[in-house]
């Protein structure tokens, strides 16, 4: 707590505020100390900025809990993507061979929501 406090300029007493009234999350190592890890910093920055702007202290949080949804909703997309282009790659890699067998192959490999994807993209460019 004292390695954040110095960071970020704010005092241990405030740091410890936050994380009783949930603004912060802290972790606790096996000998009950209080670590935070690095997005805390980020937190911190960002309490104090809105606190600047008079924003009370619940409008921050209602900010903090916005942040973390939409960090999340973009994690999950990445995930998504990651799939979608690992589905393409198959199917490119096998397009050009004439197989049926393959095709049959491809087919079971992609998921439903690849399939979607890959004939909407096919109706755009027809």
């Amino acid at each position: 707590m004292g390695e954040l406090a110095e960071l970020t300029h704010v005092t241990k007493r405030t740091i410890d505020y936050y994380t009783t009234i949930g603004l912060l999350k802290a972790e606790r190592s096996p000998s009950n100390y209080r670590y935070y890890d690095h997005s805390s910093i980020e937190k911190l920055n960002f309490i104090e900025k809105c606190k600047k702007e008079n924003m009370s202290l619940e409008d921050i949080k209602s900010k903090l809990l916005e942040k973390d949804a939409e960090e999340i909703d973009v994690q999950d997309l990445r995930l998504k993507i990651k799939g979608l282009e690992s589905d393409v790659s198959k199917l490119l890699a096998n397009f050009d061979k004439n197989d049926p067998n393959a095709h049959e192959s491809i087919k079971k490999s992609i998921s439903q929501e690849s399939l979607s994807l890959i004939q909407t993209l096919l109706l755009l460019l027809n």
